[in-house]
């Protein structure tokens, strides 16, 4: 991103400040007390950079993504802000699907005009026979979380559409409430879905979302029987699994797609076909209050 913008943050909650710091010790950070959504996040972002300048255009990128094709992407990023600040509309990047993919969101676009497609809507993770009718159909572009667009324009659409959101955050910036109190909601639901002032922007990069250890798998090094593997082995009939233990030896007979990680404090095992469930499990741990393991 660096490349692309006069100043680059990364926006994070306060727990990863540290990590993220040994990975990145010159980048500046806007950081969140505790995670409340990406509404709150980037709200909070668009707030603290409209006090300089309400007129500058904000870029918002995910981290676990992987981008092959730096002056693709470039060329992408520089399109939606080139619309977004020619609009003043908000801006996303979609990615027009490559396979029936189960595990992204998709976007329902109209007929193009310039740069952009007008939103039409969003729909959830389809199932297999759904993604296939909308590759067959067109016009359906994968939801990459990408955003653009004028600071002052968002605040205004985030207090038309999600006004909850935007009081909340005023307060929070006022010191009459507390950030971890604010409702816990994605911006795709709080502001995109309901927002009639969005487009999208086709992306021309190579680009995978690593938000799961499936994708993960995806990405990585494996042997001849597709087998990722982060420590030692002793591997017998396995195949298709990323292993994650580093300083431990996994041994495994008779694995199929599996995913094995193992951390200090915890040992996650699931099929890959499950990877997406993971979120299960850490809404089982906040509720049964074993939050130290998250």
């Amino acid at each position: 991103m660096a490349p692309l913008a006069d100043e680059v943050y990364v926006l994070t909650e306060e727990r990863q400040l540290p990590m993220i710091k040994e990975q990145l010790p010159e980048v500046r950070f806007i950081v969140e007390p505790t995670a409340r959504g990406t509404v709150n996040a980037l709200g909070l972002a668009a707030f603290e950079l409209a006090d300089r300048d309400p007129d500058a255009i904000m870029v918002s990128v995910p981290a676990d993504h992987l981008i092959q094709g730096d002056d693709e992407f470039q060329a992408s990023i520089r399109r939606a802000v080139g619309v977004a600040e020619e609009t003043g509309r908000l801006v996303t990047i979609g990615l027009e699907p490559l396979y029936p993919a189960t595990g992204f969101g998709y976007i329902r676009v109209g007929t193009r005009a310039g740069e952009a497609f007008p939103v039409q809507r969003f729909e959830e993770k389809p199932t297999l026979a759904r993604a296939e009718e909308y590759l067959a159909a067109g016009g359906y572009y994968w939801n990459l979380a990408m955003f653009s667009w004028r600071l002052g324009s968002f605040l205004e659409e985030l207090e038309r559409v999600a006004p909850l959101h935007h009081a909340g955050l005023r307060e929070v910036r006022a010191g009459r409430r507390e950030y971890a109190d604010l409702p816990n909601e994605a911006v795709d639901y709080a502001v995109m879905e309901k927002t009639d002032r969005l487009l999208l922007v086709p992306a021309t990069f190579e680009w995978l979302d690593v938000g799961s250890w499936a994708e993960l798998l995806e990405v990585r090094p494996t042997d001849d029987d597709g087998n990722s593997i982060d420590g030692e082995s002793a591997l017998i009939d396995t195949q298709g699994s990323l292993i994650s233990a580093p300083g431990k030896l996994v041994a495994a007979i008779g694995l199929r797609d599996m995913i094995v990680v193992d951390t200090e404090q915890a040992i996650l095992i699931l099929p890959r076909s499950r990877a997406q469930d993971v979120k299960k499990i850490v809404e089982l741990l906040r509720k049964s209050g074993k939050t130290g393991y998250l």
